[in-house]
């Protein structure tokens, strides 16, 4: 398999793409790809059996598929954990050595990582990572952008891509800060939300639609 094929299964997982439809347009966003490009590479999963396609409504995983991802997945994030917690990386810099280390990443190299980093269930832009086992934590799929004005929600993880993590780090927006939705602009206008720091004190800003669209959060 490519290494272009498991990029597009591990964004269609990230997405939710286990348990639900992803449109195209979601998926050339999350890989900053042309919708055009993504089309061709959708006909060619399904007729390898790794995806299934309704039209008008979107793209989920197999089970054959579900399987690659979760695999890619669990190299993917382990490197990124190895890369931020022992070579002090920044979290908008890992992605380019992690996705070429998780091509190259034997099954014993793999547990030995794991073993080493202390078995982490989580990587550091919060997703999680599937044990030896293929068992895990489902991961929250409720996006920002969905999230209803006036409800206060957690930050839980963030779609693993270099843009997406720098504009974040930019507007200072981490994993487990809490936030109140206060508008949706229409248009595909920004999102401003208030961030409640642990102080109770209240910072407002404003976060783009199509990082909205990427930033996944739980209920407070």
């Amino acid at each position: 398999m490519t290494p272009m094929k498991e990029d597009y299964l591990k964004i269609i997982f990230e997405l939710g793409g286990k348990s639900k439809k992803i449109s195209n347009k979601q998926i050339a966003m999350g890989l900053n790809i042309a919708a055009g490009s993504v089309t061709e590479m959708i006909t060619k999963l399904v007729e390898e059996g790794l995806a299934k396609h309704t039209p008008y409504s979107g793209i989920s995983l197999t089970d054959k598929g579900i399987q690659i991802a979760e695999i890619m997945v669990r190299k993917h994030r382990m490197w990124e954990t190895f890369l931020v917690e022992k070579l002090s990386y920044k979290l908008s810099e890992v992605d380019d050595d992690a996705e070429v280390l998780e091509h190259v990443t034997s099954e014993k190299l793999l547990d030995s990582l794991d073993q080493f980093l202390g078995y982490p269930t989580h990587c550091p832009h919060g997703g999680v990572i599937p044990d030896k086992e293929g068992n895990y934590q489902e991961d929250s799929h409720t996006l920002l952008a969905d999230v209803k004005e006036g409800s206060t929600v957690v930050v839980d993880r963030f779609i693993d891509n270099r843009e997406l993590l720098n504009y974040l780090d930019e507007i200072d927006l981490d994993i487990g800060d809490k936030i109140q939705v206060i508008h949706h602009a229409p248009f595909e206008g920004a999102t401003t939300v208030k961030l409640i720091d642990n102080e109770s004190k209240v910072d407002e800003r404003q976060i783009s639609y199509k990082a909205a669209h990427y930033v996944f959060v739980q209920d407070d």
